[in-house]
């Protein structure tokens, strides 16, 4: 029991402390999942003589949810909202939490995502510009 308490004292992913499964991973918005699967999902109907055969319900329910979920759908936009957050250097876990809940004042930002209030990371003047950028995004998809 004492060796459980421990992982979960590790794992704070408001310290960004998200265990080693994220260590090296490369998160992805559900906008950017909704294109992989779009994309594969294009491929499969093209070369296939009965493409719902190949198409799983696991892989089409996927699919619906990203895509119902997703706050960008053109795939411009969903270039543009990665080079935003990244340009501020967050962390993959960060892009995508901020990516997918779009967050529209800073108080919603830092309440979502704690630890970029984190004393010398990002200044509020910094994530109002952050989030001004994504809603202009947005606005013109």
């Amino acid at each position: 029991m004492s060796g459980l308490g421990t992982v979960l004292e590790e794992e704070d992913a408001s310290e960004l402390k998200l265990g080693d499964d994220f260590v090296k991973a490369k998160c992805l918005m559900n906008a950017e999942v909704a294109l992989v699967l779009q994309r594969k999902y294009e491929q499969l109907q093209q070369l296939s003589e009965d493409p719902v055969s190949q198409i799983s319900q696991v892989f089409e329910k996927s699919l619906q949810y990203v895509k119902r979920f997703s706050r960008y759908q053109n795939p411009e936009a969903v270039k543009q909202v990665r080079e935003v957050l990244t340009r501020n250097k967050l962390h993959e876990f960060e892009v995508c939490v901020i990516g997918n809940l779009c967050p529209e004042t800073v108080e919603e930002a830092k309440a979502v995502i704690p630890s970029i209030a984190k004393k010398g990371r990002l200044d509020d003047e910094r994530i109002e510009t952050m989030l001004t950028d994504l809603a202009t995004i947005k606005k013109f998809e």
